[in-house]
C-alpha cells in the first residue's frame, strides 16, 4: 500500500456533516416537516428516554455515581484498562492530539473528516491510508505502518462501513506499539458487530471510542466512552477537566447501557431493516452498496445529481465528493420507508432521462 500525503486544510475551516436539515429547507424551499433525513447514520428509533429527576439536573455532575461501573459492564473492558465517559467521541477526537508532540498519524481515506482535521490542527502530519490500497486480512501488507507513529482507524469505516478484523487490528497495534505509537479506533458504529476491541483494550498505546449518538440514537445527548490504555484515558481526563460530561448525560447514559433487552432487541430490528434499505437500493439501481446496520454507502460518478433529485422530493442524503458517494441513513416508520421508495424511482427516472438527452447531444 502507499500512503500519500494530506491535502491541507485551514485551521480555521469547519467541516461539513450531515443532519443540516436548516440548510436544505432554505435551499429547496421544502418545509421542514416534509423532509426525510436521512443524512446522519442514526438510529431513528432511539432509546426511549424517560423523565429526569429534578435532582440531576440540580447537582453538578460527580463522576462517583456508577456511570463507570455500567460503562464497564456494557463493554466487557478488563479492570486494568482506563474508562473514561466523555460528552461523545467528538470530545476525545479533538482532545488526544494534544497529547504527543507533533508526529506522524494516519488516517482512513475516505473517513470521518474530524479525525484528520484535528490531528491537522495540533500540528501533526496526517497521512492518508487510502482503504481501496487495503489487502485482505489474509494478505496483510502493513509494512505502512513503519512511517506512522499513530493510526486514527475507524471501524466500521465511516461512511463506507469496511470493518477491519479484530486480529488485524490487534497486528497493526503491535507494529505501532513496537515504536512507542498509538492505534485510536473509533467504534462509533461497532455496536451490534461483535467484533469491538473494548473487551481488550488494557494494551499501552490502545485507545477505543465508542459513542451513544448512532446506535441508542441519542445524538443530542453528547455522551460517549473512551476505553483504553489507563495512562492515556488518564491524561486525558486531567485535559478534558472536571464536568466534562453533564449530569443529565450521565444519568440518561447509565440507564441506557444498562437495558440490555432493548440493545438485543434493537441489533435485530436494524439488521433487518438495513438489508431493506439494501435491498430498496439495489432495485433503484445503485448496484455497488456497502455499510453497516445504520447506514448504506453507495459510490458512483452521477451521486451529486441523485441527491439533488431526491432532495427535490424532501429525502435528504449525504454526500461525499472523493470518490462520488452517497450515504444514506434508515427510515424509521412505513411512511418513511414509503417517501424513501417514490423518491428513488423519482430520482432513477430523472437521471435515466437526463443520461438520454446528453447521449443525444
Amino acid at each position: 500500500m502507499k500512503v500519500k500525503r494530506a491535502t491541507m486544510m485551514s485551521p480555521d475551516e469547519r467541516l461539513e456533516h450531515g443532519g443540516r436539515l436548516g440548510e436544505a429547507v432554505r435551499r429547496w424551499g421544502i418545509p421542514r416537516h416534509d423532509w426525510l433525513d436521512l443524512s446522519t447514520g442514526i438510529n431513528p428509533i432511539g432509546w426511549p428516554v424517560p423523565e429526569i429527576p429534578a435532582s440531576v439536573w440540580q447537582r453538578l455532575p460527580e463522576d462517583d455515581d456508577d456511570l463507570e461501573t455500567e460503562v464497564r459492564l456494557w463493554s466487557g473492558a478488563p479492570s486494568s484498562a482506563g474508562c473514561l465517559p466523555v460528552s461523545g467521541s467528538q470530545a476525545a477526537i479533538q482532545m488526544l492530539p494534544r497529547l504527543r508532540k507533533p508526529c506522524r498519524v494516519g488516517i482512513p481515506a475516505p473517513g470521518y473528516q474530524e479525525h484528520a482535521h484535528c490531528w491537522s490542527r495540533a500540528g501533526h502530519e496526517v497521512v492518508p491510508v487510502p482503504l481501496n490500497s487495503l489487502t485482505s486480512d489474509a494478505e496483510d501488507d502493513s509494512h505502512w505502518l513503519a512511517s506512522l507513529d499513530v493510526l486514527a482507524w475507524i471501524n466500521p469505516n465511516n461512511p463506507t462501513g469496511l470493518k477491519v478484523s479484530r486480529e488485524r487490528l490487534l497486528s497493526w497495534h503491535e507494529q505501532l506499539h513496537g515504536h512507542s505509537g498509538w492505534l485510536v479506533v473509533d467504534e462509533a458504529f461497532m455496536d451490534g458487530s461483535g467484533e469491538s476491541l473494548m473487551p481488550i483494550a488494557d494494551k499501552p498505546g490502545l485507545v477505543v471510542l465508542r459513542s451513544l449518538g448512532k446506535f441508542f440514537g441519542l445524538a443530542g445527548l453528547r455522551a460517549g466512552a473512551v476505553i483504553g490504555d489507563p495512562e492515556i484515558t488518564h491524561r486525558l481526563a486531567i485535559e478534558l477537566g472536571p464536568w466534562a460530561i453533564s449530569g443529565p448525560a450521565r444519568y440518561i447514559m447509565a440507564l441506557a447501557l444498562a437495558d440490555r433487552r432493548w440493545q438485543i432487541e434493537t441489533t435485530a430490528r436494524l439488521a433487518d431493516a438495513s438489508q431493506r434499505l439494501q435491498r430498496l437500493l439495489e432495485d433503484s439501481g445503485l448496484s455497488t452498496v456497502t455499510g453497516t446496520s445504520l447506514f448504506r454507502y453507495c459510490a458512483f460518478q452521477q451521486a451529486e445529481a441523485f441527491a439533488d433529485a431526491l432532495a427535490r422530493d424532501g429525502v435528504l442524503v449525504r454526500r461525499f465528493e472523493d470518490p462520488n458517494a452517497l450515504r444514506f441513513g434508515l427510515p424509521g416508520t412505513e411512511a418513511e420507508w414509503q417517501h424513501l421508495s417514490k423518491a428513488l424511482l423519482i430520482a432513477q427516472k430523472t437521471l435515466a432521462r437526463t443520461n438520454a438527452e446528453t447521449s443525444q447531444i
